[in-house]
């Protein structure tokens, strides 16, 4: 994960020397090199990603991409605002290995679940929330398309909305192979313990507008950046109403920056008419400079 930007550029492979020397360990060779066991701890896999987004958005940069809007998809947000100049990459290495930790530690393993619903017929997934929680919590968690939406709570009551919203007609209901239930009231612990760390943390304004998970809406202040990571550890990312509110912005070509390409596939679930790249190799930059 990584590996080849920073072979091919110099701007990138400084990106994971400054995530080695804030963090105080290797992750560049975790993320070159693996083991894969090791990468998928969460308070690993989050400053790797975080690490690889941030190494593909300065070779942008340095080629001259600058971005009219950012947002990131919950862990995004970090990443985000680094590229919007509100956050200094060392400290948000640090912020979301800490994050990550919080979150892992946050439920005992095997207490909770998460689960994609997709295609749930329009307005079921309320009462279905409703009859499965019988006293545990599950909610949305991500709200990523119309046709797709996340639930986290509880691992037995994220299991009967399952076999609710399977009963409901919904098109696939499955569980999520993730180490903890992310972003629902389970996280709250996460979440005041992060706080200290978000508050210790310098948040300057930013260059270029972002728009934030818990609200999908338009910030520009170091205070709004820092409020809307603590708000949103335990709340909804609400992905598709960002995107929705981009586009009524006029945007129409969004850049997915970092390892894989879930968020431009969720894109073309959003609207078939927007333009989605994704960049996280080198080989990327061909498509993304027609």
């Amino acid at each position: 994960m990584g590996k080849s930007l920073a072979a091919q550029s110099t701007v990138a492979r400084a990106v994971f020397e400054e995530a080695d020397d804030a963090l105080g360990f290797p992750l560049s060779a975790l993320c070159f090199e693996g083991p894969e066991d090791a990468l998928k701890l969460t308070e690993n896999t989050q400053p790797a990603l975080l690490t690889v987004s941030t190494a593909a958005f300065r070779v942008l940069a340095e080629r001259g991409f600058v971005p009219d809007y950012v947002a990131g998809h919950s862990l995004g947000e970090y990443s985000a605002l680094v590229a919007a100049g509100s956050l200094q990459f060392a400290d948000a290495v640090r912020l979301v290995r800490k994050r990550g930790r919080y979150m892992q530690e946050a439920v005992p393993p095997g207490l909770g679940a998460m689960a994609a619903l997709l295609r749930l017929p329009e307005g079921a997934l309320h009462g279905i929330l409703q009859e499965a929680a019988q006293g545990e919590v599950v909610s949305a968690a991500n709200l990523n398309a119309p046709d797709q939406v996340v639930i986290a709570g509880h691992a037995g009551a994220v299991n009967r909305a399952i076999d609710l919203a399977k009963a409901a007609g919904a098109r696939r209901a499955i569980l999520l192979q993730v180490s903890a239930p992310f972003h629902c009231a389970l996280m709250k612990p996460a979440q005041e313990r992060l706080a200290a760390d978000l508050n210790a943390a310098n948040f300057s304004d930013f260059a270029c507008p972002l728009v934030n998970n818990w609200q999908a809406r338009e910030v520009h202040t170091g205070a709004e950046a820092r409020q809307g990571l603590y708000e949103q550890v335990p709340n909804p990312v609400l992905w598709a109403e960002s995107i929705g509110y981009l586009a009524a912005q006029g945007v129409q070509r969004f850049v997915e920056v970092g390892a894989g390409g879930v968020l431009t596939g969720l894109l073309r679930s959003i609207d078939t008419s927007f333009e989605g790249f994704r960049f996280g190799d080198p080989a990327d930059l061909e498509k993304l400079s027609r």
